[in-house]
């Protein structure tokens, strides 16, 4: 396979000493024990494809889509690699030469054609919401538009009841799925820029996300393809300006509560604080944090594309994450749709889990 996207990353790979510092914070080797399953290994394996030493066979691929892109390991790195841009430009490589996996080549085929990567053919439900003058607007992104629709619910709820005026947008998935694959930067290119025309014809000031992974892209990658003129802002942060410029009373909530740190919002857009003061400011509740926080937090198990391809990885590393939440609260909360799903599907603990949006919507 001639890598060519990768091939710009070479010093990168050859930075890396094999140290193994990275296999003491990697969820996947955690979970599967191969050292091809850490940063490591698959630098290694991509290097190998670089030099024609190995072939981009099922084995390779496999293992190079079973990183969730957490990036914990480039925190941790004493060599400073930066793991994540060799893993998403190798993946690059193989997307384009024709080898990535089935389910995530239905799931690139998905969002270029229907605008999602579900196969929906229907329109996102916006639970009787309809567009309106505003100079604020609402992201819902897929996954709260089609599957955890009561995070969008909640989240539009929310916005009301702290009256801020808002509108829902015409938008199309915001490409993060796309771009965790390697898939086609044409394709990336154009819902990008789709979705900026549509905020911009809507002459918004501010855009809010309940999604994690949608406001990476905006804030993170949007700006690599076209110029932002708007404000990008992750709900956590927006709950958490209102309840103190507004100085609205929450309901008591006598639980205690611990907080998963999305790794988009937190370890990619180093949104830390928001969602913590937003859940100290619940009166009544205990709030405990896990032993791995912040910087440190443990993946949900479900990003990378690893959810697509790999249910069980995803969902044995979401139960290691619940169980860890169990040891010191009642109450998980977390501020991304993707991991409440994930980690409902892989706990087996029985905590109750649950978006910060939807705890707020209760208690105002």
């Amino acid at each position: 396979m001639e890598v060519t996207h990768a091939a710009k990353l070479k010093k990168e790979m050859m930075t890396c000493t094999a140290c193994g510092t990275c296999k003491a914070v990697c969820p996947a080797y955690d979970a599967l024990g191969w050292d091809s399953a850490c940063a490591r290994g698959r630098v290694l394996l991509a290097y190998g494809l670089l030099v024609k030493e190995i072939e981009p066979d099922k084995s390779v691929v496999e293992r190079l889509y079973q990183c969730m892109t957490c990036n914990r390991c480039a925190e941790k790195c004493p060599s400073k690699v930066t793991v994540l841009d060799i893993i998403e430009n190798i993946r690059k490589d193989i997307y384009d030469k024709g080898h990535c996996l089935p389910a995530h080549k239905k799931l690139a085929e998905n969002i270029i054609k229907l605008g999602n990567p579900f196969g929906e053919t229907k329109m996102r439900e916006t639970h009787g919401r309809t567009k309106k003058n505003s100079k604020t607007g609402y992201f819902m992104g897929c996954l709260s538009g089609y599957r955890e629709q009561k995070i969008a619910k909640a989240s539009m709820n929310v916005l009301d009841k702290l009256k801020i005026d808002f509108t829902i947008l015409d938008e199309v998935c915001c490409g993060s799925p796309l771009a965790r694959i390697g898939g086609s930067e044409t394709e990336l290119k154009r819902l990008v820029e789709k979705n900026v025309k549509s905020i911009e014809d809507a002459g918004l000031e501010k855009v809010v996300f309940s999604c994690a992974g949608c406001y990476r892209m905006f804030k993170l990658e949007y700006p690599k393809f076209t110029k932002i003129n708007f404000k990008v802002e992750h709900i956590s942060e927006t709950i958490n300006d209102a309840l103190s410029n507004k100085k609205i009373e929450l309901k008591s909530l006598k639980k205690s509560v611990t907080y998963h740190d999305p790794c988009h919002l937190g370890r990619h857009a180093k949104v830390y604080d928001a969602p913590r003061e937003v859940i100290n400011k619940i009166p009544g509740v205990t709030f405990k944090e896990m032993q791995y926080n912040r910087s440190e937090a443990r993946c949900c198990g479900g990003g990378g594309g690893v959810r697509a391809a790999f249910p069980e990885l995803a969902e044995s590393i979401a139960a290691t994450r619940t169980e860890e939440a169990k040891k010191v609260a009642d109450m998980l909360v977390t501020s991304c749709p993707f991991c409440v799903n994930n980690l409902k599907k892989g706990d087996k603990t029985k905590i109750e889990i649950k978006d910060l949006v939807e705890v707020i919507d209760e208690l105002l």
